[in-house]
């Protein structure tokens, strides 16, 4: 028995030699509005981006805002030797593709028709394929039969350029 007893007490004189004596650190709070540590930059408002096409003589000039997939923004076809036209784009993406309506003023009157983009790392190219009128709107016959491999092809360009161009 008496072993048991001096058995015990070493164990718990060996235990508190191993016990560490740890410093507590006092806990500092600070209020960040008082001292942000970085500026805070908004990732979830719309970007705008602006691309240019030119054929030729002619030129087409988009200013898009992207908020999360859904578009909006204006584009302007300046032709040489025929009307040009001016208005407003809305629409949204899906995968590559950019599926607006063009709302635009040409020859006297409004018009609307679908127009179709990939976009393909910093180039749009227009879709081309056969249109029918749906209440007003001129849109595509069919989606699978658009053609992108012949379609204008606007680059991106800075903002100023066309920005000027929409005024």
């Amino acid at each position: 028995m008496k072993k048991y007893i001096v058995l015990g007490a070493l164990s718990v004189l060996a235990m508190s030699c191993n016990k560490k004596n740890e410093k507590i650190k006092p806990v500092v709070t600070t209020d960040s509005l008082e001292n942000p540590a970085e500026p805070v930059v908004d990732t979830l408002g719309a970007k705008t981006f602006c691309y240019l096409g030119v054929t030729g003589k002619d030129s087409v000039f988009i200013s898009l805002d992207d908020n999360l997939g859904t578009l909006s923004g204006k584009m302007v076809y300046k032709n040489n030797e025929k009307d040009s036209s001016k208005g407003e784009l809305f629409g949204f993406r899906s995968g590559d593709t950019l599926k607006l309506t063009y709302e635009f003023a040409s020859e006297g009157t409004t018009s609307k028709r679908d127009i179709y983009l990939i976009q393909k790392v910093n180039i749009l190219t227009e879709g081309i394929g056969d249109q029918k009128d749906e209440n007003g709107t001129m849109r595509y016959a069919d989606e699978k039969k658009i053609n992108y491999k012949d379609g204008q092809k606007l680059e991106t360009t800075d903002c100023k350029v066309v920005k000027k161009a929409l005024n």
